[in-house]
């Protein structure tokens, strides 16, 4: 069956032959892929355990696909550009040839370390070149890659390491990002005190600042690649790994205090990277695909490494924020390399837009085809700005649902064939089947229904498990609805069939994109010394879509309310990092609770939205006098 997608009829037979027979339709998106070995079955699952299995029996190395073989036609082919953080400083860019090379040559590098297949790696670093060089040769060699994002704290990463047992780290001296800098090894010998498995940390020279280097456990990245130099450059051949082998785990908030981390195997999440980005952005040979994100989140693991190079594509890496000197900063990148494809966050755009039109003077942008949002819902505002001022009304904007433990891409509109509608994700991709169901599990069929989405049948990136601690997983995701994978999030459909996701329905907060666990952040406001308790709900945020508000309880001394303040955001710093910080602090003398000691967190959440109206039926608290002083207290916030 032919599954290129040229028109919206082609879409709609694609889906159809993906849903009735999807063992069949994976396997020919599967056959366009280079393996060592062909699988025996191609899938095997149940959702009680969880247990998915996908390509079984075939060998791979995800590497080979994303690197090797392009070798033979496309190996002067850009592969990588990267666009440093001040723009005074020289581009880089590296050919599928130059790229391979930089990879082969890290891998020996790892391997001289000590580094084998089955070790856990943890890559804290700059969103410069090596990052991607060192995650593409950790799974050259079938090492398991764990990336921290540069901008969590010294505890967040001891926890990470110490969950996965990671025996060697891959750090800088520091990173830039805007103005400032990242003392990034600085934080990584403070995590590591309390890590022992560690035994080794490559450190990659990028802000020349002073560091600590111990004697027979750190090495720098420069002195490790001459030494593979003065052993000829040997080749390093790919590790033959089994398609369920896991590829890396990444960490991603949970409604309980402790970070999960998201397990995804070879196989399957090559497939469905893969086949998601040349789906979804129609990809061309030789467009140029800037995706915004950090390399630390999912969205980056996928859509600036494995999907564009994997389908053998030009990728823009960026190191620095939207803003910094100027807010054209993104608009200037997109001229310079003649950007076809963005793929960014509705918060970098809502954030652009309040700069008006002014840094876009002067920007061309004609070069621009298609454009992506990525994250969370994108407002109608948002999205008319975006597609008025930068697509000119001529780019088709896909605006993408998915999350971590998805791997690609889920629910989205196919650029320049799905018609779209602001604000709604649109249609599932070929291979996914989603369903929303009410409280008890019951699924709601037809159009115009709200519930909570679920997916029914297995795709090939979905999650296999939380290192460590399969019955997370299953608690997590497949325990709350039988025989469904429950994403955590409310969705409508609407009278044509299109999905709007509508926010979470657990206790998660969406900042600027990246999911944070309230019982986290609770957790980290706790730890001050002066805290009793404390309960944090979400509510509207004009830039970045959801803020963080904190209610707290402060224990019996007097306080100086603006300090107290300043030390329970330093300490929330301190503990995950300043993408947690609250947005909001409010000292309450009590919390609303039932008489069995639950907070009613459905109040605090009204309250802090504004919406003091309607706060339902407080009759169950244990005290309700509690919810006005409460009330009173957000009014003058």
């Amino acid at each position: 069956m032919n599954l290129r997608i040229n028109s919206f009829d082609d879409y709609k037979r694609v889906y159809d032959y993906s849903v009735a027979e999807p063992e069949n339709f994976w396997a020919e998106v599967a056959d366009t892929f280079y393996w060592q070995k062909k699988w025996d079955r191609v899938l095997d699952w149940n959702f009680t355990e969880p247990n998915v299995k996908w390509f079984s029996g075939a060998k791979l190395n995800i590497t080979e696909n994303c690197l090797d073989r392009h070798l033979e036609n496309s190996a002067d082919k850009i592969a990588m550009l990267w666009e440093p953080n001040d723009p005074e400083e020289h581009y880089r860019s590296f050919t599928y040839k130059e790229l391979h090379f930089k990879v082969v040559q890290f891998a020996n590098a790892l391997k001289n370390n000590g580094a084998k297949k089955g070790d856990r790696i943890c890559i804290y670093m700059p969103m410069v070149p090596e990052l991607a060089i060192a995650v593409l040769a950790c799974a050259r060699i079938g090492a398991i890659h764990s990336v921290v994002f540069g901008g969590f704290s010294a505890q967040s990463i001891a926890d990470r390491i110490n969950d996965a047992q990671c025996n060697l780290v891959i750090t800088a001296d520091g990173g830039f990002r805007g103005n400032k800098d990242i003392p990034l090894k600085n934080i990584i010998d403070d995590a590591i005190v309390q890590c022992t498995s560690v035994q080794r940390i490559i450190v990659l020279t990028r802000t020349r600042t002073p560091v600590s280097m111990i004697k027979g456990r750190d090495v720098w990245w420069e002195d490790e690649i001459k030494k593979v130099e003065t052993q000829g450059n040997p080749a390093c051949p790919a590790e033959p790994m089994d398609a369920e082998d896991p590829l890396f785990i990444l960490y991603t908030s949970g409604s309980t205090g402790k970070p999960k981390g998201v397990v995804h195997t070879c196989g399957g999440y090559m497939v469905y990277t893969g086949y998601t980005f040349r789906t979804v952005f129609q990809y061309q040979p030789g467009e140029v695909h800037f995706c915004t994100a950090d390399i630390g989140w999912i969205t980056g693991h996928s859509y600036i490494v494995y999907g564009p190079l994997s389908q053998g594509a030009t990728t823009l890496m960026f190191e620095g924020v939207p803003t910094w000197p100027d807010a054209g900063r993104f608009w200037e990148i997109v001229d310079k390399y003649k950007v076809n494809i963005l793929y960014t966050a509705p918060t970098a755009i809502r954030s652009l837009m309040s700069f008006g039109d002014e840094p876009l003077k002067g920007k061309d942008l004609s070069s621009l085809t298609k454009l992506g949002s990525v994250g969370e819902p994108i407002n109608e505002e948002a999205w008319h700005w975006y597609n008025e001022k930068i697509g000119k009304g001529k780019c088709p904007i896909v605006d993408t649902w998915w999350q971590t433990e998805n791997s690609g891409i889920m629910i989205s509109a196919i650029a320049g064939i799905t018609p779209t509608k602001p604000g709604y994700a649109t249609l599932p991709l070929p291979g996914v089947q989603p369903c929303l169901v009410d409280e008890q599990g019951v699924e709601l069929t037809g159009n115009d229904v709200s519930g909570n989405l679920c997916i029914k049948f297995p795709w090939p990136g979905i999650i296999r498990t939380t290192y460590g601690d399969h019955e997370r997983c299953r608690l997590t995701y497949f325990s709350t609805y039988k025989n469904m994978y429950f994403t955590g999030d409310g969705c409508l459909r609407d009278e044509d069939g299109y999905y709007r996701i509508t926010g979470r329905v657990d206790d998660v907060i969406n900042v600027s994109g990246h999911r944070i666990g309230t019982a986290e952040v609770e957790n980290a406001i706790n730890m001050h010394a002066d805290v009793v308790e404390s309960a944090v709900v979400g509510y509207p945020h004009d830039i970045k879509g959801q803020g963080i508000y904190a209610y707290v309880i402060l224990g019996t001394s007097t306080h100086d309310h603006d300090l107290t303040r300043r030390d329970i955001l330093q300490t929330v710093a301190r503990i995950i990092g300043a993408i947690a910080k609250p947005d909001k602090v409010q000292f309450v003398s009590g919390l609303p609770k039932t008489r069995s000691g639950k907070i009613m967190r459905r109040i605090l959440r009204k309250i802090a939205e504004g919406e003091t109206s309607n706060l339902g039926d407080t009759s169950t608290l244990l005290d309700p006098s509690v919810v006005e002083e409460i009330k009173n207290g957000a009014a003058n916030l």
